[in-house]
């Protein structure tokens, strides 16, 4: 979420389109207003410690975090923003109470909803409580316009929130296709420590049961036990890169995957890094043979897309997005499910094809999801948004200075 924010308002910006972005401050050094970039502008709102909050309590910010918004559009004159786009059900609530006071439409993207995590969730993972699921009904409700990545999830947004289609608009994700592009693999590997001759599948993302790091391990164990493939004989040893750090659920037990490592026997075939930068990722992914990205749901998967714009094929759960993030069979293989075994013959599988067979065909797919792309169909869902309410709202007219438009962008309030 906080790279589509970013990246979308960037692009917007070097379009002529104002952005400011409120998010909650999480450190005392976090000064109050940050401009980005020209045209983008960060307002870290203090709202409640700013040690990290577990996200449970992140509700109990919403009325100081909405103080601090309005506070700041009481400094400017009247009629300064033209859109609200909320990110999150959270921000949602927020932006929802500021549409009402700036008298401009809301879009919201919902990113992710509770009613898709709890119908798929993993073993010890916990539901997402019932206050989410109201709060984001709530919003779905008010909104004027909901913007979506994928068709899968505007159907479920109809038939979890029987949202109106109409004012459903899919609008998928970008890459930034400067910074994420194929390089030199043997340097890749050398800069991680990792052998030139190892067969390497890698995993980024939050280490919680959602992401299902555990099934990568458990189908890597299988792998390893075979020893080679059967179809070709390759007898390359195989190492699994772990890269991610403890998030949500995954807290309660930070040292899970290491220890289910040990319980599998092969601890020397997985290496676990702490989460990484844009820059390092692009080295992690041109260093990997392939991507798993085996989550029990993912509204979208844009690390599947980033990988193969770097030429890495992704083997991926078909849920969610995923199935539109990756063309099965041509740039990467989706698997049904979660069961190890069916993992393991996947990797293996497509370690017996040859995953530099897809590779030219996954920078060709990864090239479709530009971040202009992206912003070309936001800025199409926002003028729809302004002509839907102004016809519905006929304000009386406001005198302005400004020879742009603004956006005002909610940024989920998080934990840090």
């Amino acid at each position: 979420m906080n790279v589509y924010v970013l990246q979308s308002a960037l692009e917007l910006a070097r379009r002529g389109v104002e952005v400011e972005v409120f998010t909650r401050a999480t450190s005392s050094s976090d000064a109050p207003i940050v401009r980005v970039a020209p045209g983008v502008l960060v307002r870290n709102v203090v709202a409640g410690p700013f040690e990290g909050l577990d996200k449970h309590d992140l509700p109990t910010q919403l009325c100081a975090f909405t103080a601090g918004v309005l506070r700041a559009e009481a400094t400017h004159e009247p009629g300064y923003y033209d859109v609200v786009h909320s990110h999150y059900w959270l921000s949602g609530q927020v932006g929802w109470l500021a549409r009402d006071r700036w008298a401009v439409p809301l879009v919201h993207t919902a990113h992710t909803l509770a009613a898709v995590k709890n119908a798929s969730l993993a073993i010890g993972d916990q539901p997402e409580p019932p206050l989410r699921s109201v709060g984001e009904q709530q919003v779905v409700d008010e909104a004027d316009r909901l913007i979506v990545n994928t068709e899968y999830e505007a159907r479920e947004l109809v038939s979890l929130h029987h949202a109106d289609p109409d004012r459903i608009d899919v609008v998928h994700p970008g890459v930034d296709l400067a910074t994420f592009s194929p390089g030199d693999r043997a340097e890749a590997r050398r800069a991680l420590g990792l052998a030139a001759d190892e067969k390497v599948v890698a995993f980024v993302g939050r280490i919680q049961p959602l992401k299902a790091p555990d099934v990568l391990l458990r189908a890597a164990a299988k792998l390893a036990a075979e020893g080679r493939s059967a179809a070709t004989g390759d007898s390359r040893p195989l190492r699994v890169v772990i890269a991610g750090g403890p998030s949500g659920s995954g807290l309660a037990n930070p040292d899970s995957l290491v220890r289910l490592a040990e319980e599998l026997g092969i601890t020397s075939r997985v290496t676990f890094l702490p989460p990484q930068s844009r820059e390092q990722l692009v080295g992690l992914y041109r260093a990997a043979d392939m991507m798993a990205v085996p989550s029990y749901a993912e509204s979208f998967g844009l690390v599947a897309v980033e990988a193969q714009a770097c030429g890495t094929p992704v083997v991926a759960a078909a849920v969610g997005g995923l199935p539109v993030a990756v063309r099965d069979g041509v740039t990467g293989v989706l698997v049904d499910g979660h069961d190890p075994d069916d993992w393991a013959a996947a990797i293996g599988g497509l370690f017996d094809r040859g995953p530099d067979t897809m590779r030219a065909a996954a920078v060709e797919h990864a090239a479709t999801f530009s971040w202009a792309h992206t912003v070309d169909a936001l800025q199409a869902s926002y003028g729809r948004a302004i002509d839907d309410y102004h016809s519905r709202h006929q304000p009386p007219e406001v005198p302005s200075r400004r020879t742009a438009r603004r956006f005002s962008i909610r940024r989920g309030i998080r934990a840090s």
